[in-house]
């Protein structure tokens, strides 16, 4: 068996395809920002370099792996390789780290610190750009990119869109959408995979926290949420929970000691599309018509099919999402009491994907010209709005709702 020798560790290969693999099987961490195992090989950092035996210096997640090589990963040649290269990202970025919606959550932040920067020597002369806010989904603020091309390998080799896109050359170089179009006017579904790739917030969710406080201070708004199930689980993976826990109960008390009114699971309205789903197939076979049929649950996958498969969009079901039908059913189940009460119902879901912000102000998600869904937070925000509460999601009563106190935010808000 063949071995490279990393920091004097022998580490064989085996069918690896590149060096930082190697590096990474050794259990050595090295910074980057443009490698992801799942992705085409870019090399445009340049933070994962390494040095050979002989001084040579070059990028480890591009370099095939030879027998016999020598490869040390934190010579002073390659740490001044690395601090230089974050100096020149950081000269040319927005720095106004501590109100960036990825404060502490920031790659480039971190291996800022990592790798020993504390002052930038070289002057910022790039021109501020316009944030583009016009997609529902996802924010995209060129002021804060570093050319990583993360996002654009993702649209293009995983989503298969290819919205955006690297534009002209040099320091003028830039990430957009093609003529550099708004993103509500590309083909972009608003999947917000080119967000969760994203080492900076050039590319973020665009969120509705602050709208959700305003409405559950609001004495004349019932605020109502659903919860989506693969919530449940993903919550507990951001506070350490073991993988696979379903944390329904603890995220329920969340949302009541917060203030919702009422907490609903959207797996009922998932059972409602089912059944009018089913219907559906049953006429389209027994007609022959518009087969086959397509599910209409992901608006992803809606808005992909209707702009890229135009001649399929009659294939796709006419139901709504379970999200659309539960936020319809709690409507018209409130209508009367919001009469009675003076109130007005607010319904807020708590989705794992970034495309249900889109879907919600769909035409057929409104129902005689109402809104049905109002605002759709993702695991991420929900997350933001538990830690802001101070709410300590890890603790073994967190799940026991009936016996936690709520700070009523008027007179008639009871735990129920």
């Amino acid at each position: 068996m063949d071995y490279i020798t990393i920091n004097s560790i022998k580490v064989p290969i085996e069918g690896e395809k590149n060096v930082l693999s190697l590096i990474r099987k050794a259990g050595i961490d090295i910074p980057t920002f443009c490698y992801h195992s799942e992705l085409s090989i870019y090399g445009a950092c340049r933070m994962c370099v390494v040095e050979d035996d002989r001084g040579k210096i070059f990028a480890a997640c591009s370099e095939t792996p030879r027998a016999g090589m020598v490869i040390y990963t934190n010579t002073k040649k390659v740490q001044q390789y690395r601090k230089l290269i974050i100096e020149l990202l950081l000269s040319s970025h927005c720095r106004d780290c501590t109100t960036c919606q990825k404060n502490g959550m920031c790659a480039l932040q971190s291996l800022a610190y990592k790798v020993g920067v504390h002052a930038v020597r070289f002057l910022n002369n790039k021109k501020e750009e316009k944030i583009d806010m016009s997609s529902p989904s996802i924010v995209r603020d060129p002021n804060k990119c570093i050319l990583c091309g993360d996002c654009v390998r993702t649209c293009d080799e995983i989503q298969g869109l290819g919205v955006i896109d690297f534009a002209f050359r040099g320091s003028k170089m830039k990430v957009q959408p093609a003529f550099d179009k708004p993103l509500a006017e590309t083909d972009c579904v608003g999947c917000g995979q080119c967000a969760v790739v994203c080492p900076t917030a050039a590319i973020s969710i665009r969120t509705n926290v602050t709208d959700i406080w305003d409405a559950i201070e609001d004495p004349a708004i019932r605020v109502v949420a659903q919860i989506a199930p693969a919530v449940r689980v993903a919550v507990g993976d951001n506070f350490g929970i073991p993988k696979g826990e379903n944390c329904f109960g603890k995220l329920v008390s969340a949302l009541r000691i917060m203030g919702f009114d009422m907490v609903f699971d959207t797996s009922f309205g998932a059972d409602l599309t089912v059944m009018e789903e089913s219907k559906e197939f049953a006429a389209r076979l027994a007609s022959d018509e518009k087969l086959p049929l397509f599910t209409s649950c992901c608006p992803g996958w809606v808005k992909y099919c209707e702009e890229k498969y135009p001649e399929f969009a009659d294939n796709l079901s006419t139901c709504r999402s379970p999200q659309g039908m539960f936020s319809a059913v709690i409507k018209d189940y409130f209508a009367e009491k919001d009469k009675e009460d003076g109130k007005r119902t607010m319904v807020v879901s708590i989705m794992p994907c970034t495309a249900k912000k889109g879907e919600i102000l769909r035409p057929d998600n409104f129902t005689d010209g109402r809104q049905d869904t109002d605002y759709v937070i993702t695991t991420t925000e929900v997350v933001r709005m538990i830690k802001q509460m101070g709410l300590q999601f890890t603790d073994p009563q967190m799940h026991h709702f009936p016996w936690l106190p709520v700070q009523a935010r008027s007179s008639e808000r009871q735990v129920v």
